[in-house]
């Protein structure tokens, strides 16, 4: 016979597998409100994903989950704004690391404040744990990085353009840095700073390929820099020409990838890591139970092979 320890721990369990404590479960509600803040400046879309793990994890734990932003991608803005996150008491916080030098300081105070922190997107487990956090759910950026590189390789490229949207944020170069190590050559000048306005990267990419006719591979860092340079290379007649990957999901990457302007993006699941925090830390306001590992969302490949799978999904749950 079990013990009602036993019993305890079981339906616990449960609970947290298969999100019971929704909202047909309302009677373990307690009024939770979290509080996510990503780096992530108003223009980037790929950030719907993520707004759309937290409305659904949010609707499902019966919680409240606030997103917070810089308009801009300012990461001194993001800064205050998880100050602000912090001085208004939230059950719990999801950050990024978009860079460790700028956000810890905040994010520290969260922790001293007894707030629970769980760290997802930029940054590493190593941070993460420096910071005081639960758990890191993300992508390593390097390593994934670095798998790109030797795909490339591989399919031999030498020479290669590593657009840059985000070049603030050092994850973003360390995914450069790992597709260059990747290959086996020295990152340097083959990194533009594109910034962000479609038309501009479009142009930076058109002026690179032309004083750098040999180039043979390009990796993007996601649809607000693969967007424009389809569109570059469609322009130069060079679409299908050059080895192209790039970072994250969308419809127009899906159909890059279908036609063979693109060989490959890397899914680092974002939607996992806007979701699990929220069930994560529901679970340990109601119950005091944590995961005791960090979270690989990503990286994985999604190719022509299995494009077909996911291409439905992108934007809203890939």
């Amino acid at each position: 016979m079990l013990s009602t320890k036993k019993i305890l721990l079981i339906v616990l369990a449960m609970t947290m597998a298969l999100g019971l404590a929704g909202p047909g479960n309302s009677a373990f509600a307690a009024g939770e409100r979290f509080v996510l803040v990503s780096h992530a400046p108003d223009a980037d879309s790929w950030w719907n994903t993520i707004k759309n793990a937290i409305k659904v994890a949010g609707e499902q734990m019966d919680v409240k989950v606030e997103y917070r932003n810089p308009p801009t991608g300012d990461l001194a803005d993001m800064a205050r704004i998880i100050e602000q996150a912090v001085a208004s008491n939230p059950t719990g916080l999801i950050s990024t690391i978009a860079d460790y030098d700028v956000l810890s300081g905040p994010i520290k105070k969260a922790v001293r404040k007894g707030i629970p922190v769980i760290t997802i997107n930029s940054g590493t487990h190593e941070q993460s744990k420096e910071l005081g956090a639960l758990l890191h759910v993300g992508q390593p950026e390097y390593a994934a990085g670095k798998g790109a590189g030797m795909r490339a390789k591989a399919n031999g490229v030498t020479k290669f353009l590593c657009v840059n949207h985000y070049i603030t944020n050092p994850a973003s170069v360390e995914r450069c840095q790992g597709y260059a190590d990747g290959i086996g050559v020295k990152l340097g000048k083959q990194m533009i700073d594109s910034g962000i306005d479609p038309g501009e990267i479009k142009n930076k990419v058109i002026a690179y390929l032309r004083a750098n006719p040999k180039t043979n591979g390009i990796i993007t860092l996601g649809p607000n820099s693969a967007h424009p340079t389809i569109a570059a290379l469609d322009t130069m007649g060079l679409k299908g020409k050059i080895y192209f990957g790039t970072f994250d999901l969308s419809g127009e990457i899906a159909a890059a990838i279908k036609d063979d302007t693109m060989a490959f993006a890397i899914d680092q699941q974002p939607y996992l890591q806007g979701y699990l925090p929220v069930v994560i830390l529901t679970n340990l306001a109601r119950y005091g139970v944590v995961p005791g590992n960090n979270i690989n969302s990503g990286p994985g490949f999604v190719t022509k092979a299995n494009i077909s799978l996911v291409e439905k999904l992108a934007g809203e749950y890939r």
